[in-house]
């Protein structure tokens, strides 16, 4: 019985501890549940808190306190000849900009253009006024803008947006009812600045020409015009002569230009950042501009309260170019000085480039635009690359080589009569010698050029054509006559863009090609049809001079970056010669053609067309030209000449072309070739060492 009451005792008791374990683990997590509901009771207390009791004012905390980054413009690189003279500088200038903050409203810089204007005179040199700036300006004033609206038509589904095209509407439309006194389009002006600004970029206000009074005045009240501030700008020095500008081009000085402000935005620039506008500092504006600094500012709504660098800022790379820049202006002023003797009175201009043969690189650029109508004269360096001219006999080589290259003549065989060409329904062409036929004379392919042959240059072509000629024969020539020999002036660079590194570079003029005009085929053949620029005549020649490789023509010999004491630092890029085209003919080609160009300036047949080059050492070889023009109506004459020195070693080319001219007698052509090589040995390369040639 003991022993079974023990039993039963040990089994009661484990039933207790049992319900008691049971009773317990209820009881625990009860209270773990009450803790969590109280926690998220107080989370729900707390967001109701922010969101919506005081949701509003956390936000505009918010917005008062930001940070972004704020970007500010850096100086230009600056464009160097080849002797590292500084051709294109930048002056520096203290200058009003503005930093647009993140948060500014139009009401906000209607404030600070009205206040700013007091102290600052803006006009249309430093900042363009519109139509559209002078209307924005004007409805910036709420209640000018509620003024308007009561006379325009609005809907309650209308947005702002369309409220405000529709004011814009009748003010346009209204021109009567509304205007700006002269102050208020001073301030328009810098409203307009200030409105073209990128949030937290900065935009110049006035960056030339600014009064030490409005220094000193806008310093005085800087804490009242939030974003306003003293500042440094640069603008565009000459050192050499603004001559220069016609080959280097301009910069804007009022913001982007407008043709390109839509394209130039979506690049990164403002409204208000000044670009290059032309030429050299058109095509390479990424490498000059440089890159803006960048600032980390904090701010708090309309105050900055901290700024950190990130980026300083880099300075444009600059440019350093083959040409001598003295030796420039001199090609420049011989143009000058002997233009008018070319009798030039209708004459649309004068062209000049001197080229390095043998890498293409451009040693000068020279030229003068001339009204017609009026006379006046303004440099146009770039004319050289985009004004097409009829230059006459001058290509009368690359016809040679066609010759050759097409098998219709050989170097041993090139024998031709110079006569007067009579095809049946076409008028009679002839030789500039041997217009009745009185002066017919066998002449090999040299004598041809020495002589400018037409008619030795046309029955080429006939052969070309598989035309059998004689006397009043019929004209049997087919319009691909015409595909054919520009092939091969296109070969050296006549009829097509060089390459070179310049915008706004055209192909030349081409006339039609069509059975009507089958007898201008002839006249093709020696240059008096097709036009070509001065730099493709350059190009021509220096192909003939080096042996046969086109080269392409380029005028920025380096891209440097600048040392901290501000002078050339290192290069960061080097144009490598490039050849475009290796004509694809043996040496012994050239040899007749180039036999031929020294016997232009050396030979000794009565009708020698270069002979008062002949004195020149060292030698040159080259090709005159003339062609039959008609210029406002009249008869006149182009005047060209391209060819290369020293005859035997060619160093340096001169190419040039005088559309229009009246004197055709007066040489001025040659005097101008004769100038400029005897420039190009005094100021560029020594002619010691070279031998004359003959």
């Amino acid at each position: 019985m003991k022993v079974f009451d023990r039993i039963k005792r040990l089994f009661n008791s484990q039933n207790r501890k049992k319900r008691s374990a049971q009773s317990v683990i209820p009881f625990r997590l009860n209270f773990l549940l009450w803790i969590v509901g109280i926690l998220l009771l107080a989370l729900t207390a707390r967001l109701f808190y922010l969101q919506v009791l005081n949701g509003s004012a956390y936000k505009a905390e918010v917005k008062r306190s930001d940070t972004s980054i704020q970007t500010n413009n850096v100086q230009r690189g600056m464009i160097y000849d080849s002797q590292g003279n500084v051709m294109v500088g930048n002056q520096t200038h203290q200058a009003i900009t503005y930093t647009k903050g993140s948060n500014v409203t139009t009401d906000d810089l209607y404030k600070i253009a009205n206040r700013l204007g007091r102290y600052v005179t803006v006009t249309n040199k430093n900042s363009r006024l519109t139509d559209r700036n002078e209307e924005d300006y004007y409805l910036a004033d709420k209640g000018r803008l509620n003024s308007v609206l009561k006379h325009v038509k609005t809907s309650s589904s209308d947005s702002d947006d369309d409220k405000y095209d529709k004011a814009l509407n009748y003010l346009n439309s209204h021109p009567d009812a509304w205007h700006l006194t002269s102050q208020q389009k001073n301030n328009a002006r810098i409203y307009a600045a200030m409105s073209g600004a990128y949030s937290l970029s900065t935009t110049y206000i006035k960056e030339t020409d600014v009064t030490a009074g409005e220094l000193a005045a806008v310093g005085e009240h800087l804490n009242e015009m939030p974003g306003v501030k003293i500042g440094t700008a640069w603008t565009r020095n000459y050192p050499q002569g603004k001559d220069v500008q016609s080959l280097t081009g301009t910069v804007s000085t009022t913001g982007l230009p407008s043709d390109e402000v839509n394209s130039l935005l979506s690049e990164g620039y403002s409204r208000n950042d000044s670009v290059g506008q032309s030429y050299l500092e058109k095509e390479y504006q990424a490498t000059l501009a440089g890159s803006k600094s960048q600032t980390e500012v904090t701010t708090n709504g309309n105050n900055v309260t901290k700024e950190v660098v990130k980026y300083p800022g880099k300075k444009g790379d600059n440019l350093v170019l083959t040409v001598n820049s003295k030796f420039q202006q001199r090609v420049q002023e011989i143009l000058k000085n002997n233009y008018a003797s070319a009798g030039n009175g209708y004459s649309s201009g004068v062209y000049a480039v001197v080229m390095n043969p043998h890498n293409g690189a451009i040693l000068a650029m020279a030229g003068i635009d001339r009204d017609t109508k009026t006379g006046k004269q303004t440099d146009d360096q770039i004319g050289a690359i985009n004004h097409p001219i009829t230059m006459g006999s001058v290509v009368k080589p690359a016809t040679v080589m066609g010759g050759l290259m097409s098998k219709v003549i050989t170097p041993t065989n090139n024998t031709l009569v110079d006569r007067p060409i009579k095809v049946e329904g076409i008028s009679a062409k002839s030789s500039w010698f041997n217009h009745g036929g009185s002066a017919n004379m066998a002449v090999n392919a040299p004598t041809a050029l020495e002589v400018s042959s037409n008619s030795y240059m046309m029955q080429l072509i006939m052969k070309e054509g598989g035309m059998d000629y004689h006397d009043n024969a019929p004209m049997t020539l087919k319009p691909s006559i015409f595909a054919k020999e520009r092939y091969y002036f296109n070969m050296f660079g006549l009829g097509q863009k060089t390459g070179v590194d310049l915008p706004g570079e055209t192909a030349g003029y081409t006339g039609p090609s069509d059975e009507k005009h089958i007898g201008s085929a002839l006249d093709l053949a020696y240059g008096n049809y097709d036009g070509y620029t001065t730099i493709q005549l350059a190009q021509y020649m220096s192909t003939i001079a080096n042996g046969g490789n086109r080269m392409r023509p380029y005028i920025v010999k380096e891209i440097r970056g600048t040392q901290s004491n501000g002078k050339l630092g290192p290069v960061e890029y080097t144009t490598q010669p490039q050849v475009q085209q290796v004509i694809p003919a043996p040496k012994s080609y050239f040899d007749v053609v180039h036999q031929g160009l020294y016997q232009v300036v050396h030979g000794s047949n009565t009708y020698i067309t270069g002979r008062a080059l002949s004195s020149v050492k060292p030698s040159i070889s080259g090709k005159t030209g003339t062609a039959e023009t008609v210029s406002d109506g009249h008869k006149t004459t182009t005047l060209s000449f391209a060819g290369y020195a020293p005859s035997n070693d060619p160093q340096v080319v001169v190419a040039l072309a005088i559309p229009g001219c009246t004197n055709s007698d007066g040489g001025a052509n040659l005097n101008m070739a004769k100038q400029i090589f005897q420039a190009y040995w005094k100021m560029v390369q020594s002619p010691k060492g070279f031998t004359d040639g003959e």
